[in-house]
């Protein structure tokens, strides 16, 4: 049963540490990133802030901007800190 989980650990290390897999955890980490941003949109929109068309269009934009560069910010820390 040890001989099983190491050799599952070291096929799902080898998945993460590939390419697609490294692709696959950016595009978590931006869905995360942006969903957290978008999460804090709606709390404003709940509040009464942010409904003229204008506003809408800014904080849209405002969400998917913040959420790449929180993305790109996990991402350094994570490498500078060998993770």
């Amino acid at each position: 049963r040890l001989r099983t989980t190491r050799t599952a650990s070291y096929v799902a290390a080898a998945v993460v540490h590939s390419i697609p897999g490294q692709l696959l955890l950016l595009g978590w980490t931006f869905a995360f990133c942006y969903h957290l941003c978008n999460g804090i949109r709606h709390l404003a929109w709940d509040a009464g802030y942010g409904f003229d068309k204008h506003t809408a269009r800014r904080s849209g934009a405002a969400v998917v901007a913040i959420a790449a560069v929180l993305t790109i910010a996990i991402w350094v820390a994570a490498f500078a800190t060998g993770a």
